[in-house]
């Protein structure tokens, strides 16, 4: 994720916070991030240079009126004419880091060598939520190169229970 796209997201999240409306401003972001990622031409469209800017901005208007609120609009908007609106899926990332930091939210990808049951889920949700201090939001991953085990990515930290790790570790004491 580009520093400029942190920066972006920040002074939005600044505002948002000013107007305690960081989820409705979360939702719309999603919301314009979902029609970036099923329609990729549309920001293509919003970055040409071939495309008078009045145009561009009339075409962010026009698409995005009627459901984002008027910051997020002219966040849109400012994206356009400053030639940035190819980093607007990860500025929407950023801020979403940030709402979930700012609601003690915790986002964990875990991967397993085979699908977990409903009931493994839930004690490792609730392992982790203890760990962790607060709520988590996990997505399962099935990775069958794993030996065994698997692997916790919580905010960046890995946790690593994989036989793959510990077979690695072994290793590196019967080397010494």
């Amino acid at each position: 994720m580009t520093e400029i796209s942190k920066e972006y997201a920040q002074a939005l999240f600044m505002l948002a916070c000013e107007e305690g409306r960081q989820k409705e401003y979360g939702q719309v972001l999603e919301q314009v991030k979902a029609v970036f990622e099923d329609q990729p031409d549309y920001p293509q469209l919003l970055a040409s240079p071939a495309i008078p800017m009045a145009e561009r901005l009339r075409a962010v208007e026009a698409a995005f009126a009627d459901m984002a609120p008027e910051h997020v609009l002219s966040y849109l908007k400012l994206l356009c004419e400053k030639g940035r609106i190819g980093c607007f899926v990860e500025s929407a990332e950023a801020y979403k880091e940030l709402l979930d930091a700012s609601e003690h939210i915790a986002n964990a990808n875990i991967t397993s060598a085979v699908e977990l049951t409903e009931e493994e889920k839930q004690k490792l949700q609730l392992a982790l939520e203890r760990r962790c201090k607060g709520q988590v939001r996990a997505e399962y991953f099935v990775d069958k190169s794993l030996l065994g085990g698997m692997v916790v990515e919580v905010d960046g930290n890995i946790l690593d229970g994989s036989l793959r790790q510990r077979l690695s570790e072994v290793k590196e004491v019967i080397r010494v």
